[in-house]
């Protein structure tokens, strides 16, 4: 049996009236890959930041290698060898430093560290971290240059160079490739020989199978279940985090109506292949692929934030190509991006304002903007989309991450569009959301055409009427969602034909 690492007992928590930790017992082992599942709102996000000094706990003892500990920074708890890698990517790396600076900033500023930096000696360090992380990376490279899962893998980098005892993970996996997963969980592996004791916090089914040695369920600021032993119980884990049974997708497909995007031999680069599709009204049809297959460079071209390398586009049967996102909405093309925190949320505006934003002259008399127009909008996808808050009024960074992520799809939803693009809507979401945002999709779809991009296959499994599997910037492979023969989407996703994918399973 392994040792404790952390132990957590009747910790509670409470903002107002509000209790969101409910007599907290946990213990977290060494040695050991512990994942915690919760559905937002569950307290999970409470429970990390006062593990790692972020908040201080009303109630309740936390004893850390048999020692109180009861961090009041999030230096402290560093210094006690409590390391978090937070799910905002942009909470563990600096963008508008280089490589080298964010893997060794945390030397830098230790004591002793001298006035002047080396930059040869740094950038050798940063090397060596970079090294035994298996990152392959210029330490040169500015960080916000760099892509998404570029800089997700150098916040986790940087956290395991500051010798972390225990290692928490909050969604690492959300921006990686199917193959960056496979390096961080190669990662992990080694950590958990090492003793380190590892709390991963993950929705992803993927994830919790490939890596969990227990698992915890959380439900309503308290424990619901604890899981361990040689089979896992992924369902009853789940059952213990919803309080119910999870029902498959009712996907009844529906008679399409019109044409309403072609892409017509569209290339997304000077090398790709020629893509052609049509997406009708009333569809949904979700495309899936790994991260680099062309996904998000598609939304980009649909939405006007780069130019096709070739072909062409129609909607509505007349010419479509726009040059800017604010054509792109002219035209009735909407894009919901990926990565929230980067590219919707504004931290500075309440819920009303983040979700009106695009369309603030539709709010407007005279010049000047109509607070009862956004807040009656806002209130009305409040409703639609069961967004757990207090009003229209409440700062958006008071929600719990899913609520937040419908905030950003109501903003879209909120006025009526001839294409609807949603890039990874249930990005960071625990499965409820992903159902009631789903669900919201689906039944606001009849008068415009909606496309989903998805890297899960669940996922798109769950939304879609059709499902196309993008590969190298080319369409390879799509199924109507009946009877969908999951080992031949597996192949296209993956690049592999069909006896390949078999072998490959074989052989696992």
């Amino acid at each position: 049996m392994s040792a404790t690492a952390c132990r957590l007992s009747g910790i509670e928590k409470a903002f107002g009236p509000n209790k969101v930790l409910r007599g907290i017992d946990l213990e977290i082992a060494s040695g050991q890959i512990t994942v915690l599942m919760g559905a937002n709102g569950a307290g999970k996000s409470t429970l990390v930041k006062i593990l790692c000094g972020v908040h201080r706990a009303d109630a309740g003892r936390i004893e850390l290698f048999g020692q109180p500990y009861a961090p009041a920074t999030p230096s402290e708890a560093i210094a006690a060898g409590v390391v978090t890698v937070h799910q905002s990517i942009n909470d563990g790396v600096i963008p508008d430093l280089d490589v080298a600076s964010n893997l060794m900033l945390d030397r830098l500023t230790q004591p002793g560290s001298g006035f002047f930096v080396r930059s040869r000696a740094m950038r050798a360090g940063a090397q060596e971290i970079a090294d035994a992380m298996s990152l392959d990376l210029d330490v040169r490279a500015t960080v916000g240059d760099l892509g998404v899962a570029e800089r997700q893998l150098i916040a986790i980098a940087r956290a395991m160079a500051r010798d972390a005892r225990v290692l928490i993970l909050d969604e690492p996996t959300s921006s990686l490739s199917a193959t960056e997963a496979e390096r961080l969980f190669a990662l992990l592996e080694r950590l958990r020989g090492q003793g380190v004791a590892i709390l991963y916090i993950s929705h992803r089914m993927s994830d919790i199978r490939r890596i969990a040695d227990r698992i915890v369920a959380m439900r309503d600021g308290q424990i619901a279940g604890l899981f361990e032993g040689p089979t896992l119980d992924y369902e009853g884990a789940v059952t213990a985090m919803l309080g119910h049974g999870l029902t498959a997708a009712d996907i009844t497909i529906p008679p399409v109506g019109a044409p309403v995007l072609a892409l017509n031999g569209l290339r997304l680069s000077a090398t790709g292949r020629p893509i052609d599709l049509t997406v009708h009204r009333n569809e949904v049809v979700a495309i899936t692929g790994l991260l680099g297959s062309g996904k998000t460079a598609l939304a980009s071209v649909l939405f006007g934030m780069q130019p096709a390398a070739g072909g062409a586009m129609t909607l509505n049967g007349a010419p479509y190509a726009p040059r800017t996102p604010r054509e792109a909405i002219r035209a009735g093309v909407f894009l919901c991006a990926k990565d929230r925190a980067s590219n919707g949320v504004i931290p500075e505006f309440d819920i009303s304002g983040n979700l009106t934003l695009p369309f603030t002259r539709r709010h407007s008399r005279l010049s000047f903007l109509s607070g009862r127009s956004e807040r009656a909008r806002t209130g009305a996808m409040i409703e639609l989309l069961g967004i757990v808050c207090q009003g229209p009024d409440d700062a958006i960074g008071t929600l719990s991450g899913g609520n937040q992520q419908k905030v950003m799809v109501g903003r879209w939803l909120a006025e009526p569009s001839q294409v609807l693009v949603l890039d990874e809507p249930f990005q960071g979401v625990d499965i409820r959301a992903r159902r009631d945002i789903g669900h919201r999709i689906r039944e606001t779809a009849a008068d415009r055409a909606t496309i989903v991009f998805a890297a899960e296959l669940d996922e798109a499994l769950e939304i879609a009427d059709r499902i196309l599997v993008l590969n190298e910037q080319a369409l390879v492979g799509e199924h109507r969602n009946e009877n969908v023969d999951l080992n031949r989407m597996l192949a296209e996703v993956s690049g592999l034909t069909a006896q390949e994918q078999t072998t490959h399973h074989m052989q696992a």
